[in-house]
């Protein structure tokens, strides 16, 4: 009878110093920074078509996408740069516009995970890798294989 008990207090003196070593430990760290986002700016303007807003219901945004950027590039393409209501960005083009056929990955790309660089670009990119970038004045696709194309563009 006194070996179990010499062992049940062995044990738990040693859980009791643990725990206290543990908790000291934890008083005596330095506060951590907290990290706090950016606020997101919402845009208001124009809802993005029709085609876009199924995309997005497709790829997850949140509520309707509101239109953040519209350029025609030289080859005709048009290229939406939209938000949803919690700040995401999306990018979607079709060539030949909203009265175009829109076929999605063939006339049509629509892709999320958009950022916007250090010089106001949009840039987003595809699961091949190409990564496209977008502003006011152009389009340019930098092609997984490393080479790139430039395509100017109007805003609309």
């Amino acid at each position: 009878m006194f070996f179990p008990v010499v062992i049940a207090t062995v044990l738990l003196t040693i859980i009791g110093m643990i725990g206290g070593y543990l908790l000291g430990e934890e008083r005596n760290r330095e506060p951590r920074a907290e990290v706090t986002p950016e606020p997101v700016t919402l845009v208001d303007g124009p809802l993005c078509p029709e085609q876009t807003q199924r995309a997005g219901a497709i790829q997850g945004a949140s509520g309707e996408l509101v239109e953040v950027l519209r350029v025609r590039t030289v080859r005709k393409t048009v290229i939406w740069i939209c938000q949803d209501r919690t700040g995401q960005l999306f990018y979607h083009a079709n060539k030949g516009g909203t009265d175009a056929d829109w076929i999605e990955n063939k006339t049509a790309l629509f892709l999320g995970g958009v950022w916007q660089d250090s010089n106001g670009s949009y840039v987003a990119t595809a699961v091949d890798g190409n990564v496209f970038s977008v502003d006011e004045t152009g389009l340019t696709i930098a092609y997984a294989d490393g080479t790139s194309e430039e395509q100017k563009a109007v805003r609309e």
